[in-house]
């Protein structure tokens, strides 16, 4: 039997914040991507946010989805992307105002809780996961 999504902890230090944003950061740079990279913690609160030089604008919003859809529903973005995907009754969550069904957001899991969230918007979806999971790694998570 599943055990399910991971629950929540306590909030994310602005310390370790700093550490997943640094990580974040050197990935999007050494790959000469500009980004938005959104980091909330537990309670959905914003931490963290930097919008690297010569970003769109709309990544702002769209970041920051990616992390509310990660933290609030305790799974990656990408999971409502593939489940829209795949079609059928799935379709449904193309009308809730609160997901945002796009790789790049995710949760941000350390000793088996949910400390936060990442988002990133500015590249591919995929590319905008790499930054993501590359900030999170920097905890060991």
């Amino acid at each position: 039997m599943s055990q399910g999504p991971a629950p929540y902890g306590a909030p994310i230090t602005l310390e370790a914040a700093k550490k997943v944003m640094a990580a974040a950061e050197a990935e999007a740079n050494a790959n000469n991507w500009s980004v938005v990279i959104y980091i909330l913690d537990s309670g959905g609160n914003a931490v963290m946010l930097h919008r690297l030089d010569n970003t769109q604008y709309g990544s702002l919003v769209v970041a920051e989805g990616k992390a509310r859809t990660a933290l609030n529903f305790r799974r990656p973005s990408k999971a409502f992307q593939d489940l829209i995907a795949g079609g059928g009754p799935a379709h449904g969550f193309l009308t809730f105002s609160n997901i945002t069904a796009v790789q790049g957001g995710l949760p941000i899991i350390i000793d088996g809780k949910i400390i936060g969230a990442i988002g990133v918007s500015g590249v591919t979806s995929a590319q905008d996961e790499q930054i993501a999971g590359a900030g999170i790694k920097a905890l060991g998570g």
